[in-house]
């Protein structure tokens, strides 16, 4: 096909990056070096993608296998141009819960969670094929910044109560922060120390080596269960989950398509930017890859994915843009998920560890949506702009419902329908009443009224 590429021709010596450049997608180092930033791109992915299914109860083993194979699947269709990884989406996290919540059991539960997660990827692979045919100018005219960044808060900070976590009856079984406060705070602030204490790839690690502080905490305290360790195997195939799809919750993963297209369209404009190609032509195909990737996880019981700003962290910290370094990370994580152990050992971080780190976490992802309003410049003084995202923002954060016979919706779906729907009905009405603000002239449009661009600076995915 025309404007793909396979293989990679050896970028100067291959043994560094020429000073003033980067190896570019096409390029490669020597396949010693190239495997060691692979492995990297392993590491980078790791805390966020695994954390995920922690959250959710989803298998680790499961998540890992298909974040491998979707990241392979990407590779190919987008003909090996464009450097990604697909791991875990934080976008999923509400309405997995909603589902799984759903079910008269914690075994259908999860299958209309893994249902939602597969109509999710099909919508998105259709947008992927009209982007392609199309272009993508509709999609950054339906969702301008002041609309994505809204969408992106209302998902984070949607999650506030699942970072504090609920008890029991009888208050003797926690979740979250309540399960153990003295664990989780420590797990916090080790997060807090490392990230403004190391530079560079320790640094971008803080969520995973803050983790790994508060797991030693949590062994001291006696809070470990090494039971599904010992009784997991050492080689073996993940635990495949078949889907259901319900309606009564569907219409809660839609939205999440919004935020994915977002990632993906960021993405491929980031890399373009530092890499100095075009990649107008594979965002499509990216888009696609995606929807395809989440597709198969919905088939078999993985979490949806998205692209990583994690990664593309590391390709910045290397000047690597090389897709054999993917290529590498793909099958690394595709090793790691036959590794039943390895998975049970994951597991194991208690309910007081990831409380300290989703307090963190989820906040960061709601504040994602305020960096995209500030890159933006988005002009909160004006109405069409204000109200739409103070209404979805108080609609999703407090999670209002709405439920029709077997049709549901929560505060994330209902709370972005009323970000897109308000803004676009406000600026009509003020052009049609000649109230509006905005400038007769497209060149001139006002800030916030541009494509939003999810720039390459390292920050947890959504």
């Amino acid at each position: 096909m025309a404007g793909l590429q396979w293989g990679w021709r050896v970028h100067g010596t291959g043994r560094t990056v020429t000073p003033g450049e980067v190896v570019a997608p096409d390029e490669r180092l020597t396949w010693p070096r190239t495997v060691g930033i692979g492995l990297q791109h392993i590491i980078a992915m790791f805390g966020a993608t695994v954390t995920v299914p922690l959250i959710t109860g989803f298998s680790v083993q499961t998540t890992l296998f298909f974040s491998a194979i979707g990241t392979i699947g990407f590779l190919l269709i987008t003909g090996n141009r464009l450097p990604s990884y697909l791991g875990s989406s934080f976008a999923f996290l509400t309405p997995i819960a909603a589902a799984k919540a759903s079910g008269v059991s914690p075994e259908e539960g999860l299958q209309i969670a893994v249902g939602g997660i597969l109509a999710t990827g099909i919508l998105l692979a259709l947008v992927g094929v009209i982007a392609h045919l199309a272009g993508t100018r509709w999609i950054e005219v339906l969702m301008p910044p002041v609309v994505t960044g809204t969408i992106v808060m209302i998902i984070g900070f949607n999650l506030a109560g699942a970072a504090w976590g609920s008890c029991d009856a009888e208050g003797t079984s926690c979740t979250g922060f309540r399960s153990s406060p003295i664990t989780a705070s420590i797990t916090t602030l080790a997060i807090v120390l490392i990230a403004v204490l190391f530079k560079g790839i320790v640094g971008r690690l803080a969520i995973l080596l803050g983790v790994l502080v508060g797991y030693v905490v949590a062994l001291i305290r006696s809070e470990v269960d090494f039971a599904g360790v010992t009784a997991a195997d050492w080689v073996g195939f993940p635990t495949f989950v078949g889907p259901k799809l319900s309606l009564s919750v569907v219409g809660l993963f839609l939205p999440v398509v919004l935020v994915l297209i977002a990632e993906n369209i960021g993405h491929v404009k980031s890399v373009a930017a530092i890499t100095g190609r075009n990649f107008d032509d594979v965002t499509g195909r990216a888009l696609l890859a995606d929807g395809v990737a989440t597709t198969i996880a919905g088939l078999g019981g993985g979490s949806g994915t998205t692209t990583y700003a994690e990664n593309i962290g590391v390709m910045a910290a290397t000047r690597v843009y090389s897709t054999a370094a993917y290529w590498v990370a793909g099958l690394g994580a595709f090793v790691l998920s036959l590794w039943p152990k390895f998975g049970a050992a994951v597991q194991t971080i208690p309910q007081g560890v990831l409380g300290g780190a989703t307090t963190i976490l989820f906040g960061m992802i709601g504040l994602l949506g305020a960096r995209i309003w500030i890159q933006s410049k988005v002009d909160f003084s004006r109405p069409e702009n204000l109200m739409p995202a103070a209404i979805g923002l108080i609609v999703g954060i407090a999670n209002f419902t709405w439920a029709r016979g077997d049709l549901q919706f929560g505060g994330i779906a209902i709370g972005t329908v009323a970000a897109i729907g308000l803004y676009h009905l406000m600026r009509w009405l003020g052009r049609v009443r000649g109230t509006s603000l905005e400038p007769a002239s497209p060149a001139s449009a006002p800030a916030g009224d541009e494509p939003a661009v999810l720039h390459d600076e390292p920050a947890p995915r959504i």
